[in-house]
């Protein structure tokens, strides 16, 4: 869990992904095309990565991956930031969190 939470504080957007995963592609086209450049970690590249796993659905992710962080703060998975930029609100976390800047 320190792993995770240590690697979702570095950067304002960081994306827990797997390199197979086709959501993951999904939410990191999404935040390259509003602009954001996240910090990626993906699991199955890294060596902590099982255990990074079991971290993130300590948090409630499930699936494991995508697990988005704005801000050193959990948002959730892809569901949740879909949704999150269908009501508009997803741009604006990115701003506040100067990941963006328009």
């Amino acid at each position: 869990m320190d792993k995770v939470r240590d690697l979702a504080s570095k950067k304002a957007a960081v994306i827990f992904t797997k390199s197979s995963c086709y959501m993951c592609y999904s939410i990191k086209t999404l935040f390259y095309e509003l602009g954001a450049s996240p910090a990626i970690h993906e699991l199955d590249h890294d060596p902590n990565g099982r255990d990074m796993e079991r971290a993130l659905r300590g948090l409630g992710c499930d699936p494991s991956v995508p697990a988005v962080f704005i801000g050193g703060r959990f948002v959730g998975s892809a569901k949740d930031v879909i949704l999150l930029h269908v009501d508009g609100s997803l741009k604006q976390m990115l701003i506040d969190a100067k990941v963006i800047w328009f």
